[in-house]
């Protein structure tokens, strides 16, 4: 599948607003209310749009810490990836979590309520887990940026 011109507004559209009514995108796009609802269907048959979400802010519904925890696997459980895997995809405080290549194995983005919930998911969950030889964990102070789009160029050919 190749996005054309018309895919690529669409998902820039969606991208900044999820709610976007299919009659709006389709003055946006520029072709009938029926064509720009199949096109989004077939987007999302595709897995090109994944699902559609609320982005709630955390600290708003009382997260107050976020911590990037870098893990190290002790030689002997790399055979037990994933297993790892699986057991930090159960633990509700992890809210993102990156399997990376050099010094680490692991990012986990965590939040937890405060200080408190946070040393509990770290004594009570995350040290059980077999096989973690070093856990480093870094405090987010100020979420800079935290981009949720992916803006497509209309002029540039993506294949699906």
């Amino acid at each position: 599948m190749v996005l054309d011109k018309i895919d690529k507004q669409i998902l820039n559209t969606l991208q900044e607003n999820g709610k976007t009514t299919n009659s709006r995108l389709s003055k946006i796009v520029g072709i009938s209310a029926p064509a720009t609802l199949e096109r989004v269907k077939r987007l999302e048959l595709a897995g090109v749009i994944s699902h559609f979400t609320a982005v709630i802010d955390p600290e708003k519904i009382g997260f107050t810490i976020m911590a990037m925890v870098n893990i190290s696997l002790s030689l002997s459980s790399l055979s037990s990836v994933a297993a790892i895997k699986e057991k930090f995809a159960e633990l509700d405080e992890v809210i993102q979590c990156y399997q990376i290549a050099g010094a680490n194995d692991f990012i986990l983005k965590v939040i937890a309520k405060d200080i408190k919930a946070y040393g509990q998911f770290m004594n009570m969950k995350l040290t059980q887990i077999e096989g973690i030889q070093v856990i480093k964990s870094s405090f987010v102070i100020d979420n800079v940026k935290d981009k949720k789009m992916f803006v497509l160029d209309l002029d540039e050919e993506y294949g699906v």
